[in-house]
């Protein structure tokens, strides 16, 4: 009986041997991979704001263990695209090249391997199935644990699946990442690492992914399991599912500290955006006001050449404020009629527009550009009046009515 085991296991050996080894596999995940991982790491750097503590922890781990040291990277779970989106972020261009270095991961049938189509693309980018309610003596375990026996590295989440909350708490960790752990030829080097803001990313229920948000990410130290070793040596008759479980709870463990860190410093970058924004707006209205507006028909009564001065960021929380950063003391007919309207920083084109036009103005001159056809007989609006040259008409009739022409 045990021979026979012994033999069927070496055949399972095999026949993930020659599903890997598979010519079109190998080509398919040559292009696939890099191609995805690069994707993600523009998406994270150049459309969303990143801030990474420790990311040479994991450099480390990746250039200079040995050749038969295997890798297990441990992460919180709290949106769909945590893989691969984050795990590209950390990582260099170079080695996003190199689709034989980058990790493995785990994925529920149900929701990666749904139809051949969908296997094939998962399977290409290094994806292994993983079936609900099985437990940790499973095919795509065993998968997972042939990788590592082979010095590879496998990316797992150890809550199993993604937090319902929107990250604020962690679920426990599964018996599935001891068993990762435990019964590898030889004890791998395991990272973790926890992040928060993927769930503004994609939050739970939304399918496509959002641009402009913060996220941070802090890479451990790697976590040691040689007390567990010897425990291991001093007790033999301890059970094989006692070890996974203590296995777990460390790693649970160090990801809620890490956790409680993150956030911190989360929460202090926050802070830290919000008072370089009015840095921020300076630099925006700069660039503005650089932009030669006399070639879209705006002239050069939009931005003058008195107005070099750089703008000054000012808090107002009155109407009297308000008025001051405008400019509106200087001009009576303006002051009674647009001292409500919502802009604090003076010199911008936007507040520039607001001193001589009024909202329901504006939304009215957007209503009379939707029905160019239907009113020609407006003296502005002819049908042989371009909507630019319109713009045009109508600030210089404001300009007039205020006494500026």
């Amino acid at each position: 009986m045990l021979m026979a085991q012994i033999c069927s296991l070496f055949d399972y050996e095999k026949d993930i041997a020659a599903m890997e080894d598979s010519a079109v596999t190998h080509m398919l995940r040559a292009v696939a991979v890099p191609v995805l991982g690069n994707m993600c790491y523009v998406f994270m750097h150049g459309l969303n704001c990143i801030q990474i503590y420790g990311a040479e922890k994991l450099h480390k781990a990746l250039t200079q263990r040995s050749i038969d040291q295997s890798l297990i990277t441990v992460s919180n779970h709290v949106a769909a695209v945590d893989d691969p989106f984050v795990i590209a972020s950390l990582l260099p261009p170079s080695v996003l090249l190199d689709a034989r270095s980058l990790r493995w991961t785990l994925c529920a049938t149900d929701r990666c391997f749904r139809n051949p189509m969908t296997s094939a693309f998962f399977r290409a980018v290094k994806v292994l199935p993983l079936t609900r309610g099985e437990g940790v003596y499973q095919m795509g375990m065993d998968m997972a644990l042939s990788k590592l026996n082979r010095g590879e590295w496998v990316h797992i989440f150890p809550e199993g699946s993604r937090s319902r909350d929107g990250g604020k708490t962690m679920g426990s960790s599964k018996r599935g990442i001891g068993r990762l752990v435990m019964d590898a030829n030889k004890m791998p080097l395991v990272v973790p690492f926890v992040h928060t803001g993927m769930q503004e990313i994609m939050p739970v229920g939304t399918s496509i992914p959002k641009v402009g948000k913060q996220v941070t990410v802090l890479v451990g130290d790697p976590i040691e399991f040689d007390d567990l070793l010897l425990s291991l040596g001093r007790y033999p008759n301890i059970s094989r599912r006692a070890l996974y479980d203590a296995v777990s709870s460390r790693i649970g463990n160090r990801l809620e500290e890490l956790k409680t860190h993150v956030e911190k410093l989360d929460l202090e970058l926050r802070i830290l955006g919000e008072a370089w924004q009015p840095e921020k707006d300076r630099r925006v209205s700069e660039i503005m006001e650089q932009v030669d507006w006399e070639a879209f028909g705006f002239g050069n009564f939009i931005l003058g050449a008195q107005d070099t001065s750089p703008v000054q960021p000012t808090h107002l929380h009155s109407v009297e404020a308000r008025n001051y950063s405008w400019g509106l003391k200087t001009n009576p007919i303006a002051k009674n009629r647009y001292a409500t309207m919502g802009f604090s920083y003076e010199g911008g084109i936007t507040s520039r527009l607001c001193r001589f036009m009024d909202p329901t103005e504006l939304v009215g001159f957007a209503a009379k550009g939707l029905m160019m056809s239907s009113r020609k007989k407006e003296k502005y609006l002819s049908s042989d009046v371009t909507p630019l040259r319109a713009w045009r008409l109508f600030l210089e009739e404001k300009f007039q009515d205020l006494g500026y022409i």
